[in-house]
């Protein structure tokens, strides 16, 4: 009989709302994030740019089984568009592929912003992760190939001119899933005659995390090492990734916010314990309370504040579908 592989890291769960630098990629971000807390496991809720910044949510453990909940969720980003040129890339990684000496009055950007508020149709950039023909467009485009990519509807609830310039203008926005920024720096400076690309983009909140939760890497490897610092998780060897000396991780675990946080999006039903031993077994159970609902697609069942599981409501029976270690 074969013997099962132990798992490597600590069975931490939650969610770390990291401040992602400029500079480093999501996946780099989650590899780091799970090296500094010795992670079974670890995957973030919306990939962020290299030349991003700001808000990066990444779960670890049990809190990955949210993830789709946090993606699902609007964000707001705060951008600076510079005018006169448009790029590749629709950011300041692509070379100038149109370029103009126009540039827009305070007056003609702000008459635009109704056009790019709601229900929006919008084509995403040649260089972006949306498969074509079951290839990555930026592959295609590497490639030096132009694809056709087709338009898709996605949601702004709101855009705001937050600061004008001779050659630039700062927005925030406020989209929904899908939404690409590049894009709407794009559209707009073509719509503005003048042309246009990103020359700055940071992700500001996605719900239901805000500016608050924000962690830094400087925080997170103080909480870590104090002030001895670490090894790079690309170098580090594997006794440094499994040390045989215990580490106390108690800094460190407190800068995460907790599973449930990610499903503040559904009801919420508080259950007792007998009850969350039965639907940890996946065994349904009746929903008692006189403002209990009857009847939810999802519903979140919780005892003693813990998070038990994800289930529908049906008839006033809790049925799980997904449940969390206790």
């Amino acid at each position: 009989m074969a013997r099962r592989s132990k798992k490597k890291g600590r069975p931490v769960s939650g969610w770390l709302v990291l401040d992602k630098p400029v500079g480093m990629g999501s996946t780099e971000a989650v590899s780091k994030i799970k090296w500094l807390f010795q992670a079974e496991k670890a995957g973030h809720a919306g990939t962020l740019d290299p030349l991003a910044s700001g808000m990066l949510p990444i779960a670890l453990g049990e809190a990955t089984k949210t993830v789709p909940y946090v993606q699902d969720g609007a964000k707001i980003y705060r951008f600076t568009v510079a005018w006169g040129e448009e790029r590749s890339t629709d950011d300041l990684e692509g070379p100038v592929t149109k370029s103009s000496e126009q540039r827009p009055a305070e007056a003609d950007v702000r008459a635009l912003l109704p056009k790019y508020t709601g229900i929006i149709m919008q084509t995403p950039p040649q260089f972006s992760a949306i498969k074509i023909a079951g290839e990555r467009a930026y592959d295609l485009a590497r490639d030096g190939e132009t694809v056709d990519i087709p338009p898709r509807e996605v949601e702004i609830g709101r855009l705001d001119l937050v600061e004008q310039a001779a050659d630039y203008t700062i927005f925030e926005v406020e989209c929904g899933k899908g939404t690409y920024v590049r894009s709407l720096a794009r559209d707009m400076g073509r719509d503005l005659g003048c042309f246009g690309h990103i020359a700055e983009l940071r992700r500001i909140e996605v719900e239901p995390f805000t500016q608050d939760d924000f962690v830094t890497l400087a925080e997170l490897e103080a909480a870590r090492f104090g002030e001895q610092g670490g090894e790079d998780p690309d170098t580090a060897d594997a006794a440094s990734e499994a040390p045989d000396l215990p580490v106390d991780f108690t800094a460190i675990d407190a800068l995460l916010v907790d599973t449930a946080a990610a499903l503040d999006c559904l009801p919420q039903i508080a259950i007792s314990d007998d009850a969350a031993t039965k639907i940890r077994l996946g065994n349904p159970v009746i929903i008692r309370g006189r403002d209990a609902p009857v009847e939810a697609e999802e519903a979140c069942a919780t005892a003693r504040g813990k998070l038990v599981a994800i289930g529908a409501i049906e008839q006033g029976m809790f049925k799980p579908k997904r449940v969390f270690a206790g």
